[in-house]
């Protein structure tokens, strides 16, 4: 099903406290997610936001198939299937964008940046490899929320680079409140759940941080 890409925050009283931690902890407010969103930060940095993204969640597999082949209750199996085959998609997108980006802007500080990269995805393998029961799936609900703001700014990046932005299909924000729902009927789940989700959204938050300051330091030098 199509994801709907509004905001998601009238969503959040029906699902608890991974709505809140949605709420507090995702990279939707993100100044400079926001900013390249608005279209008011140059192409450099732009495509400097697509071949980031694009190395944190474009590899196959990534952080969705890693949480699948970690699933153990039908309900969150089902719905990272469904997560897992949208996933393609957007992977595809992806690499399209990344072409049309060109290459990689050129940045002061790049080797430090490289390594910031290198253990931001290191540390998401983890956690969606994590056997701890509800971890994973928890780490693939906070990529799915996150990726609603992160999939508008690579939709504001095709458009600047003259591509057609391509529909997004992960499941809809309704159905993964309902797996939400369902699985954290368990206290020691639900934390183990809220553990995986709070590590993505900290992760994410990261990435934004290293673009701003990587736009930084372009507009510096």
């Amino acid at each position: 099903m199509l994801l709907d890409t509004a905001p998601i925050e009238h969503l959040s009283g029906a699902w608890g406290p991974m709505g809140a931690l949605a709420g507090s902890d995702g990279c939707a407010r993100h100044p400079h997610l926001r900013a390249l969103r608005g279209g008011s930060l140059p192409r450099r940095d732009i495509a400097d936001a697509v071949h980031h993204v694009a190395r944190l969640h474009g590899r196959h597999p990534g952080l969705v198939e890693y949480a699948a082949a970690h699933a153990r209750r039908p309900v969150e199996c089902d719905w990272l299937e469904a997560a897992a085959e949208a996933f393609v998609g957007e992977r595809a997108y992806l690499v399209r964008l990344v072409a049309a980006a060109g290459p990689l802007p050129s940045t002061p500080g790049h080797a430090e940046s490289e390594a910031a990269a290198a253990s931001q995805r290191h540390a998401l393998d983890m956690l969606a490899q994590s056997d701890r029961a509800g971890c994973a799936t928890g780490a693939a609900v906070a990529l799915a929320i996150d990726w609603v703001a992160m999939r508008a700014v690579l939709d504001c990046a095709a458009t600047s680079f003259g591509l057609e932005p391509a529909p997004a299909r992960l499941p809809i924000p309704e159905e993964t409140v309902s797996v939400v729902d369902a699985l954290v009927r368990e206290a020691a789940h639900e934390r183990a759940m809220l553990f995986g989700a709070q590590q993505v959204f900290a992760q994410h938050r990261g990435l934004w941080d290293l673009l701003e300051a990587r736009a930084s330091a372009r507009s510096r030098g």
